[in-house]
């Protein structure tokens, strides 16, 4: 198959649209907040504009590093071990409401569980490669596979991110199902999980308290319900063209998180249904181009990592506009490429930068 000469102009575009429309909405939802917590409506936006340029910088570089040099032994095992010692090392720093999720290096945080999901796609990538006519081999094979997942996800759950763990465990299950994992296997560890998951759910206050505030968050409207309510009012008073930008009410200390968790409730309050279908259609075409690059692939790793690299981004994406829309419980998970977060912006557009590249290899 002839080799691109360049790469997924389409992709690169997508992605440039969308971290440009994440630092305008950043702005857009934090820029009163910032003034009077911080002096300066410009403190998140600033802090945001500079991690998507050295994001889109490293993912500029990785577009000319060849992917194969990845499918390493000694590249894997160390980012494995790299990502496992960073999610320990968040729990020798003090908490940041009530969670142990950042390591603080220099006045700044950085957040490891964002890096757990590409190595987690890395990892299975280079092993599920020479595994695809073994998949039915439980131990050599689906143990192996999920080993370093479940090792991340128990810290992720530590921490504790609920949301980020789900992601985790999201695309190692959709990564093994590629690799032709039978069905049988998912539904015994959907069973093995679902005490742990019921617990977790139920049986640890603040996540009750959600489940039952998603139920009805009528229950307590000034409570557990709050989160919930005003991102609702938000998206329901945006109506189709929204009230404009800038000019939404809810982001005003109604709205909690309103430039990280809940950045699409503003979207839709002030740039209405069509802007949420902006945001949508922009996914998708993320979704339609990253996918398609791991169909055309005729190497397996490549292939493996392409659908790793997408799947992650579009399944962070879906729960987040879920919540906000409350079609799943409330969970701390920002949108890829727009909510505010330099690890998380900078560890995406790295991993695009691979998939780029990726796409050079293809018609």
């Amino acid at each position: 198959m002839a080799k691109r000469v360049g790469v997924d102009k389409w992709l690169f575009g997508t992605v440039f649209l969308l971290v440009l429309f994440g630092l305008v909405m950043v702005f857009s939802t934090s820029a009163v907040m910032a003034k009077e917590t911080l002096g300066s409506p410009y403190a998140f936006v600033g802090r945001q504009a500079l991690w998507a340029l050295l994001g889109l910088a490293c993912m500029t570089v990785l577009m000319q590093v060849d992917y194969r040099r990845y499918n390493s032994y000694g590249v894997v095992v160390t980012s494995v071990a790299i990502t496992t010692v960073l999610l320990l090392g968040v729990f020798a720093m003090h908490g940041m409401n009530g969670a142990h999720r950042w390591i603080r290096v220099a006045g700044t945080t950085l957040q490891p569980s964002e890096l757990a999901k590409p190595v987690i796609v890395l990892f299975l990538a280079y092993f599920l490669q020479t595994r695809i006519h073994a998949m039915d081999d439980v131990k050599g094979t689906i143990l192996r596979a999920v080993l370093p997942s479940l090792v991340f996800i128990a810290l992720i759950l530590k921490e504790p991110d609920l949301g980020t763990a789900l992601v985790c465990a999201g695309v190692t299950a959709l990564m093994l199902y590629l690799a032709g994992a039978q069905v049988k296997y998912f539904v015994i560890a959907a069973a093995a999980a679902s005490p742990l998951l019921y617990y977790m759910l139920f049986h640890v206050a603040f996540r009750r308290a959600r489940m039952l505030a998603f139920i009805n968050p009528d229950l307590d409207p000034r409570g557990a319900g709050f989160h919930i309510l005003q991102s609702l009012i938000a998206v329901g008073t945006g109506g189709v063209f929204g009230r404009g930008l800038m000019e939404g009410v809810q982001k005003l200390f109604y709205l909690p998180e309103p430039h990280t968790d809940f950045i699409f409730a503003t979207v839709c309050e002030e740039l209405g249904l069509v802007g949420a279908i902006a945001i949508v259609a922009l996914f998708v075409m993320l979704g339609y181009r990253g996918l398609r690059a791991a169909v055309l692939s005729t190497d397996p790793f490549a292939r493996f990592l392409a659908f790793g690299i997408t799947t992650a981004i579009l399944i962070q994406a879906f729960f987040n506009m879920s919540v906000v829309l409350s079609l799943v419980p409330t969970k701390g998970i920002t949108l890829p490429l727009i909510s505010s977060g330099g690890t998380s912006v900078f560890i995406t557009l790295a991993s695009l930068g691979i998939l780029l590249n990726i796409t050079r290899e293809i018609d």
